[in-house]
C-alpha cells in the first residue's frame, strides 16, 4: 500500500507538470493526425491488396499501425524530461526521501500511459468521420496493447535518460533504434505485401507481431493466433522494460 500511495504522489504531481505544459503531448499527436488525414486516403484504392482481401476499410489497416506508432514514439522519448529534471536536481532530491525508488519510477510511467491512451481516443474519434470502423471489443483490448507499449518504452527511455544523463547522447540512440523498429514493424503498411527477404527480415521485429496482432483486433478476430501472439509480444516487452527500468533506478538512486 505504500508503494502505490507513494506511485500516486509521483504520478500527480508529474501529471500537474504535463497538464501545465501540455505542447509536447500535443506535439506527439500530430504526427500521427498528419499521417491519418495525409497518407491514409492514399490507401483506399489498394486497400483490398495490402490486407489481402481481410477488409475492404482502409482505416482498419492503417489506425492500428498508427496508435502502435503513438505508442512506441509517444514514450520513448520521455527520457529527455528525465534529463531535465536531473539537471534541476529533482532526482537528487527524490534521492534523499524514503520513497521507493519503484513508486519514482511506476509514477512517471503511469503519468505517460495516461497520455497516450488520451492521444489514443483522440486519434480514434479523428478517424472516425473518415470511415474507421472496428469492433469495441477489439478497440478496447488494442488500447490496453498500447498502454502496456507505452509503459514498456517509457521505463526503457528512462532507465537510459538515467545512464546517459545527456540529451547529446539520448537522441542519437533513440533515433538510431526508432527508425530499424519504424521500417521492419510494418505500422505504415502490413510486411505481407513486402519482398519474401524483407518479410523474413521483420519477423525479427517483435513489434511486427504486435502491430500485426492489433489490426487483428481491429477486424474482429480476438482469439486469432495473430492477437494472441501480438499479446504475448507485448506482454513479454512490459515485463523486460519494467524490469530494466526499475533495476536501473534502484542503481542510480543506491
Amino acid at each position: 500500500m505504500t508503494v502505490l500511495r507513494e506511485t500516486w504522489i509521483v504520478f500527480h504531481r508529474s501529471m500537474r507538470l504535463t497538464v501545465r505544459n501540455p505542447m509536447w503531448s500535443v506535439l506527439m499527436l500530430s504526427q500521427p493526425l498528419l499521417y491519418l488525414f495525409l497518407f491514409g486516403p492514399l490507401l483506399k484504392p489498394i486497400t483490398a491488396q495490402i490486407s489481402q482481401g481481410a477488409t475492404t476499410n482502409a482505416y482498419q489497416v492503417f489506425i492500428p499501425g498508427l496508435i502502435v506508432q503513438l505508442g512506441m514514439f509517444g514514450a520513448m522519448f520521455v527520457g529527455f524530461g528525465l534529463i531535465a529534471e536531473y539537471r534541476a536536481g529533482v532526482i537528487e532530491a527524490d534521492r534523499v526521501t524514503p520513497a521507493s525508488r519503484i513508486a519514482l519510477m511506476a509514477g512517471r510511467v503511469l503519468r505517460d500511459v495516461v497520455v497516450l491512451i488520451v492521444q489514443s481516443v483522440v486519434l480514434l474519434v479523428a478517424a472516425l468521420p473518415l470511415g474507421l470502423r472496428a469492433p469495441w471489443s477489439g478497440v478496447l483490448l488494442s488500447l490496453v496493447i498500447v498502454a502496456l507499449l507505452g509503459a514498456t518504452f517509457a521505463s526503457l527511455s528512462y532507465s537510459v535518460a538515467l545512464i546517459t544523463k545527456s540529451e547529446d547522447a539520448l537522441a542519437p540512440l533513440l533515433n538510431g533504434i526508432a527508425m530499424p523498429l519504424l521500417l521492419l514493424s510494418g505500422i505504415l503498411l502490413p510486411m505481407q505485401i513486402g519482398p519474401t527477404w524483407l518479410q523474413r527480415l521483420s519477423d525479427i521485429s517483435p513489434l511486427k507481431h504486435v502491430v500485426t496482432g492489433v489490426r487483428a483486433l481491429f477486424r474482429g478476430d480476438i482469439a486469432t493466433s495473430a492477437s494472441l501472439w501480438g499479446l504475448f509480444w507485448v506482454v513479454l516487452l512490459t515485463v523486460i522494460g519494467l524490469a530494466a527500468g526499475a533495476r536501473t533506478f534502484r542503481k542510480e538512486s543506491a
